[in-house]
């Protein structure tokens, strides 16, 4: 139930809208390179205005329904991108120009410098306080421009990227004559080079008469592969420029060549299917692969990659993601890096999961990955007799976990009919499949299922399309479904939508064509013919739902459905949290909530907090829902087994309880790993290993210092570029190290965490301030010596850790000792300081390491150094007897010196009177 509360009042814009209205018309118009016949006056509140629409292409015009409502929004951002090499960065020029009164160029989007009015526009803008900046999708990174160039201009610098694709051009909230400029989303990637054309090679190509083939990148939609049957072409840029894709000759025969069959595509290279083997076309070979990449040489009949970007994912096992998929009718195999190839199932380890006889016929039909980045499934059919139907079923295989999961998925089809597969934007296994002349769906986890049919019932669509085969089917991010037909008669459905509606003809029906996705995310139709080669064509998906929808009563039962999920990816560490916020806007008394479903495994916990409240006749509901894990790692049996145990991808989508074909989005879908994020590390504060102007150097370590008592000293040569400068204290400076947790978006937090620290080549000439006592350990406290002893033969970095920390401070763990013992576990809050030596200095590289295991799932460790100085000289033993036999030598010989000295006086005393009696004077 909704609580209501007051309306709130609703600020209107100062000035009247029909600029706004006329040139938003227009954008959209000729974004679509649609005409007009008349724009209609201003329009206030929500009143709609119809236009007749006429389409240029077609000779049976269609009349449309256009859709136009108020709006504030009038200029436009454009862009050019220039790449440079030198220093992997790409210069990004940004102006604004208004579709209203634009030249030529820009409206084509063939623009390299702002026209006249654009940079008047422009200018005047800037003098507002107009700034545009780029901000990443995936990354949230901000890239702001230079001041404003001469020529009218901004220009943002930015790192050339693979990881971060989708970015945004934003601005202030600037707006001149109460208009405002439209945010422009587009894809900037790293650049990729297409092959270079040979004009000695000869062409490859289709079977004569075939409908064409495309294929694309899965991140990079405006890289792709166009097969037709006269040449076979790549492009970079949405074809906007091409280039032929030919092979040397002497290499395939004339048939040969004429005669492929499937075609999947990669960065390094181009792989085409002919006559059931593979062929690989780079930039300097094209080859056959054979058995010593693992592939067999004949009978493939198909080449399957990921159609869903995965730029992250989350492996538990040492295995690597496979890049592809190729079968044979009872083996398949999976491709990895350098294309070398693995077989993982056969007929008969499939009649073995299935439960079949010997005796039965399993075929392979179709391969296909799913939105989850580590499954693929496996299409297959069994039969007995096989002479008029066959049982299709299908098999789910984790390659993180190498599990086969067979589905609840039973479909019976005529013999001859060949299926194709595709999963959809989901976070549950849903998928389409689709034969010649039907769709058939699987949703909500294969609970409901059936053949898609059209709004009149019919569930064969060749029969309401000329009796056409349907030639290829596009799905996207928002859950739209686009079915086209060889003759261009398309329809467009839903996920979870069980019909299609019929669109408005676009093109001809003899003109050979096919669907790809621009750089905006956008579909285009990219034409084929002898005369004019290659040609494309933007088309108005939305603009053409809106119009077919207009007069029925298919409405989008809510008004909004917002959240803050910004990212395909989210990882959850030990001890995080992931909280969601989405909110929806529905008409009153509708009843509509939001609806969160998980694929996956057990491993985390999830809470909401949901609010409800009515404005105006609208009910809006929000829900805060926090994702979160409650394990405790601490003082348990078998650590490691317990981290497997939880962790993992875990798929979540959040959607609408109800939804329909012209709703925006169908559902919103992210994946969360939880375990060990690899760009997340540790560092020491005040140590930073990239700004060191030192040398290497080399010092000698005394054997009495060493744990481990050598036979000999030891020499350590320091390395400046892994273990950072030294940081210089004095003897008597303790030193207490504050551990910073990062990742690749820079300094997260503080860890507050329990750590440990010990010199990596053996030093203990060192100790810790605080004792066990004096840090309130009830038992003994783990030490490195007591730790050494229990695991003997391990490496020193594996002794001691989060897997085997115990805790002093409970009555329960450990056993009483001598408490009087130097405390050698350290955190941020703790008084605990390490201590130098008062007789020598040294140099000391540290290791500090996480022990708290309800911390991190990942190892973190790091290095830092430190080089004491100012120490009070030890004396010399030999010094010191050589000074006393030199003091007690000096003392005897004072007291020798003394003796005879007094003995002389003494005996002159006793010889000779003290006093001489006075003499008698002789008389003259």
């Amino acid at each position: 139930m909704c609580t209501r509360s007051l309306a709130p009042r609703v600020h209107k814009p100062p000035g009247t809208p029909e600029r706004a209205n006329r040139v938003a018309l227009l954008r959209r118009l000729v974004a679509q390179r649609w005409s007009w016949r008349h724009v209609g006056p201003g329009i206030d509140g929500a009143a709609v205005v119809v236009e007749q629409l006429r389409l240029r292409t077609v000779e049976d015009e269609e009349s449309r329904n256009l859709h136009v409502d108020n709006s504030h929004v009038c200029f436009m951002w454009y862009y050019t991108v220039a790449d440079v090499y030198e220093n992997l960065t790409q210069i990004v020029t940004i102006w604004v120009y208004d579709p209203e009164s634009s030249s030529k160029e820009e409206l084509q989007w063939t623009a390299t410098r702002p026209s006249r009015h654009s940079l008047i526009l422009t200018k005047l803008l800037n003098t507002l306080g107009q700034q545009p900046y780029i901000h990443t999708l995936m990354k949230k990174k901000v890239y702001i421009p230079d001041a404003l160039s001469e020529d009218g201009t901004w220009v943002v610098h930015l790192p050339m990227s693979s990881d971060d694709l989708m970015k945004e051009i934003r601005g202030n909230k600037v707006a001149f004559q109460d208009c405002f400029i439209s945010n422009l989303k587009f894809l900037l990637t790293f650049p990729v080079v297409t092959i270079a054309e040979n004009p000695k090679d000869l062409p490859l190509m289709l079977p004569h008469g075939s409908p064409l083939m495309s294929t694309w990148d899965s991140c990079i939609p405006t890289f792709a592969v166009l097969v037709t049957d006269r040449e076979t072409f790549q492009t970079n840029n949405s074809f906007h420029t091409w280039t032929r894709i030919r092979v040397p000759p002497g290499i395939l025969s004339d048939a040969e060549r004429r005669n492929v069959s499937d075609v999947a595509l990669f960065k390094n290279g181009i792989m085409f299917l002919i006559n059931g083997a593979i062929y690989l076309k780079t930039r300097k070979t094209f080859e056959k692969l054979d058995s010593s990449k693992g592939v067999p040489e004949t009978e493939i009949i198909g080449i399957q990659r990921r159609r869903w970007c995965t730029v992250k994912y989350l492996f538990k096992s040492a295995r690597k993601k496979s890049l592809l998929a190729i079968w044979t009718r009872s083996e398949l195999y999976l491709g990895y890096s350098e294309f070398r190839f693995m077989k993982i199932m056969d007929s008969s380890r499939l009649k073995e999961a299935l439960q079949l006889n010997p005796s039965d016929t399993v075929v392979i039909q179709n391969v296909e990955y799913t939105w989850h980045p580590l499954e693929l499934a496996l299409i297959l059919y069994y039969c007995s007799s096989c002479s008029t139907t066959k049982h299709t079923r299908m098999l789910l295989y984790n390659e993180d976990s190498t599990r086969w999961t067979i589905q609840d998925f039973q479909l019976e089809l005529p013999m001859s009919s060949k299926i194709v597969t595709h999963f959809l934007y989901s976070a549950l296994p849903d998928l389409i499949l689709w034969d010649a002349h039907s769709v058939y769906y699987y949703y909500k986890n294969f609970t409901v299922s059936g053949t898609m049919g059209t709004t009149g019932g019919e569930k064969n669509l060749s029969k309401v399309s000329s009796g056409s085969k349907i030639h290829n089917v596009v799905v996207d991010h928002f859950g739209s479904i686009l079915i086209k037909m060889e003759n261009n008669v398309m329809f467009f459905s839903k996920a979870d939508i069980t019909d299609a509606i019929k669109l408005p003809i676009w093109a001809n029906n003899t003109i050979k064509s096919a669907l790809f996705f621009n750089r905006s995310s956008k579909v285009y139709l990219v034409y084929f013919s002898e005369n004019y080669l290659v040609q494309t064509q933007e088309y108005p998906l939305f603009l053409e739902i809106e119009s077919r929808v207009y007069n029925s009563n298919d409405k989008c039962p809510y008004l909004a459905f917002q959240h803050n999920i910004f990212s395909d990816f989210y990882f959850i560490d030990k001890g995080e949290t992931l909280t969601i916020w989405t909110q929806i806007v529905y008409a009153e008394n509708l009843g509509l909530h939001i609806i969160v479903e998980e694929y996956g495994p057990n491993i985390l916990t999830w809470t909401q907090d949901i609010s409800y409240e009515i404005a105006s006749g609208l009910c809006t509901k929000t829900m805060y829902t926090t994702f979160f894990q409650t394990t405790n790692y601490e003082s348990v049996n078998d650590y490691f087994k317990l981290e497997d145990k939880n962790m993992g991808l875990m798929l979540v989508q959040f959607r609408p309880s109800e939804f329909s074909k012209t709703c925006p989005m169908a559902k919103q879908v992210f994946e969360i790993a939880v375990g060990c994020d690899a760009d997340k590390y540790i560092q020491v504060k005040g140590f930073n290993r990239t700004e060191c102007h030192r040398r290497d150097f080399s010092y000698m370590i005394d054997k009495e210092y060493l744990r481990d008592s050598p036979p000999e000293n030891m020499k350590v040569r320091y390395d400046v570029g892994k273990y950072g400068c030294p940081q210089r204290l004095e003897f008597n400076d303790p030193f207490h190290p504050v551990i910073e947790l990062y990742d690749e978006n820079g300094f997260i937090k503080i860890v507050e965490a329990n750590f440990i620290v010990w010199e990596i080549h053996g030093r203990n000439d060192y100790t810790f301030n605080y004792t066990m006592k004096q840090s309130g350990c009830i038992n003994e406290a783990q030490t490195f010596k007591s730790m050494i002893e229990e695991n003997k033969g391990l490496p020193l970095d594996d002794v001691w850790g989060p897997q085997n920390y115990k805790t002093c401070f409970s009555y329960a763990v450990g056993k009483p000792g001598d408490l009087d013992q130097p405390y050698e576990i350290l955190n941020h809050s703790n008084k605990n300081h390490l201590l130098w030596p008062m007789d020598h200095s040294g140099m000391y590289v540290f290791r500090v390491k996480i022990l708290d295991p309800n911390f991190s799932f990942c190892n973190l460790t790091s290095i830092f150094a430190i080089e004491t100085f100012g120490v009070i000289p030890s004396p010399s033993v030999y010094l010191i007897v050589a000074f006393l036999f030199v003091l007690m030598l000096t003392f005897i010989s004072i007291l020798v010196l003394s003796y005879f000295w007094y003995t002389k006086i003494y005996r002159q005393f006793i010889f000779e009177p003290l006093h001489k009696p006075p003499t008698k004077l002789k008389k003259n």
